[in-house]
C-alpha cells in the first residue's frame, strides 16, 4: 500500500502527518512561513484552527472502503482491507482494586475505528483525510498533520475576508458531516494574526 501511495503521489502534499520526511517542525515552519508571507505583502491573515471529536474512532468503514477503492485498491487488495477492518469486537474491563474483583462488559461489534496502534492505522486515516484539503481553495492555505487541520486565510479586502471566513467554516463543517466527523468546538479556534499597530476586524 505504501509503495502504491508514494509511487502515484495519491497524498495530499499539505498534509505533513505520519509521512516519511516530515515533522512537526516542518508543519509549524510552514504555518508560520503562510503568516509572514502574508504580511510581507500588507494582507489581512487569519487562522482556523480544527479539532476533531474522537478521531481514529469515528472512521467509518464504508467510507474508507470506498476511498481506498477510488485510489486503485481494488479487487484483491480492497476485499483484504474489508476482511481486515470488518468483524472486529471491542469489551471493557473494569478493574475493582477495593473488592479485587474484574468486570467485563459485553462484546461489541466495531462499525467504525481503525485499529490503533497498528502499522495500517495512521495511513487509513490519511487516506479518510485526504480530500479534504480539494475543498479549500486558493487564496486559502490548509496544513493539516494527521487530524489536526490549520487553514491559513489572507486577503486584502476586509469585507471579502469576511465573506471567505464565512464560506471556508460552511464548507469544512459539511466535509466533516459527510464523512462522519465532527468539530469539536470548545477546543477549534478562530484567531487573527496582527503586527503592531495593524486593523483588527470586527468578527459579529
Amino acid at each position: 500500500m505504501y509503495q502504491h501511495i508514494n509511487q502515484n503521489n495519491i497524498l495530499a502534499t499539505k498534509q505533513y502527518g505520519f509521512r516519511n520526511n516530515s515533522s512537526t517542525e516542518k508543519t509549524s515552519f510552514k504555518l508560520i512561513n503562510e503568516i509572514l508571507l502574508a504580511f510581507n505583502y500588507k494582507l489581512t491573515v487569519d487562522g482556523i484552527f480544527c479539532d476533531l471529536e474522537k478521531t481514529f474512532d469515528s472512521v467509518n468503514h464504508d467510507i474508507l472502503l470506498s476511498k481506498c477503492e477510488f485510489y486503485a485498491f481494488r479487487c484483491k487488495t480492497n476485499a483484504l482491507l474489508l476482511s481486515y477492518l470488518n468483524d472486529r469486537y471491542q469489551t471493557v474491563l473494569i478493574n475493582n482494586s477495593f473488592s479485587n474483583t474484574t468486570t467485563f462488559s459485553g462484546w461489541g461489534k466495531l462499525k467504525h475505528s481503525v485499529p490503533q496502534g497498528s502499522i495500517f492505522g495512521p495511513l487509513f486515516f490519511l487516506i479518510y483525510i485526504n480530500d479534504l484539503p480539494n475543498i479549500i481553495a486558493d487564496p486559502l492555505k490548509p496544513i493539516l498533520f494527521a487530524d489536526d487541520t490549520s487553514i491559513i486565510i489572507t486577503n486584502p479586502s476586509p469585507s471579502k475576508f469576511k465573506e471567505d471566513i464565512n464560506d471556508i467554516i460552511d464548507n469544512i463543517n459539511d466535509w466533516f458531516r459527510g464523512n462522519l466527523l465532527s468539530l469539536n468546538f470548545d477546543k477549534t479556534y478562530f484567531l487573527q494574526f496582527s503586527l503592531k499597530n495593524s486593523y483588527e476586524i470586527n468578527k459579529t
